[in-house]
């Protein structure tokens, strides 16, 4: 048995965790049979094999997950619609199969009470719709929140159109976490084209291009005025804050020349915005989202089933922090920001 704090133990024997501090994950995806055909995820040029498993923990809401959080140790996962594809659809398509991912999601959190919680997924064609269905899946299923998927058929959600969804997160006081897409196919063929095989596809989402466009989404919601306007929306971005702690204190000098806002872009990103750990698993990242933001304000996540969860259990165990710090990432932080 290995000592890692005062409160954590870990006791390693054929991978499976005897941990004795609650650990919750917020970027956690799912799918259901009725996605995955009619709206299937971008493959790019994955194996079968691979998209087989993928799709298969995808589908799982039950057993085989809860034994997959069991052998990391993690004690809650948030459920969230993976990469929702739906905005594809036609409007009453896509409602219909987000009103079923939400039950769904809703199904599995009833089943497993102390396992799963949810955050809502909508479908974008017509805001007032798609706030509706986030203030029911709220107030009568009991959702966290809500995940928005990059933009919606090429618009970036600081866009009045998107306005309802944003005011029903504050009325509700849920936050709304901003999930990374693949790009718009003009922005796919202007940067990513060229390449040899799949390497445009995968320097075009989780090997660079989709977290700077998250990062640069989450300033063009600051610069637009949003928060100004809903003064106590909650955001949620995950990868370890999409590149924006490194770089946010060159947004703010720059666009300070060109912006009439109440407080500076670092204030809104510090006061507005929390930031989880998902696919993310070094430790210098860490220590700038830690030094930019503070630890308040980080939140563990995994971002499973892209990620395995021992993957991102091995690089919790390695985090030289103070047992306090560990207790508000793993799980306060979360409990509090989500009412858990």
């Amino acid at each position: 048995m290995a000592v890692t704090s005062k409160l954590v133990f870990r006791f390693e024997c054929q991978g499976v965790y005897d941990v004795r501090m609650r650990i919750i994950t917020l970027e956690e995806h799912v799918t259901t049979p009725d996605i995955a055909k009619a709206a299937p995820m971008v493959r790019g040029d994955a194996s079968n094999d691979f998209m087989q498993s993928i799709q298969a923990k995808l589908l799982d809401m039950g057993e085989g997950r809860i034994a997959d959080m069991d052998a990391a140790g993690i004690d809650m996962q948030v459920l969230s619609v993976a990469a929702n594809t739906v905005d594809k659809l036609d409007a009453a398509s896509a409602n219909d199969l987000a009103r079923d991912a939400n039950d769904r999601m809703a199904e599995a959190v009833r089943a497993h009470p102390d396992r799963f919680a949810a955050f809502a997924t909508l479908a974008l064609h017509d805001a007032d719709k798609a706030a509706a269905e986030f203030e029911r899946c709220v107030r009568q299923l009991g959702f966290k929140g809500v995940m928005l998927n990059g933009t919606a058929n090429g618009q970036f959600l600081d866009h009045p159109r998107f306005t309802p969804i944003f005011e029903a997160a504050q009325a509700l006081d849920v936050p709304v976490y901003l999930h990374p897409a693949p790009p718009p196919k003009a922005v796919m063929d202007a940067y990513y084209s060229g390449l040899p095989g799949p390497l445009g596809f995968f320097l075009s989402t989780a090997g660079w291009g989709w977290h700077v466009e998250t990062g640069m989404h989450s300033l063009r919601l600051i610069i637009s005025g949003l928060f100004d306007r809903l003064p106590k929306l909650k955001m949620i971005i995950g990868h370890m804050g999409e590149n924006l702690p490194f770089s946010i204190a060159r947004s703010e000098m720059v666009l300070s020349r060109a912006t009439d806002l109440k407080r500076s872009v670092g204030e809104y990103f510090c006061e507005h915005f929390f930031l989880t750990t998902s696919g993310y698993f070094t430790t210098p990242p860490f220590l700038c989202m830690q030094q930019v933001v503070g630890i308040d304000r980080i939140m563990f996540s995994v971002d499973y089933p892209f990620s395995p969860n021992t993957v991102g259990r091995k690089f919790l165990d390695n985090l030289a922090i103070s047992p306090e710090d560990m207790e508000k990432i793993t799980h306060r932080n979360a409990e509090k920001l989500l009412k858990l």
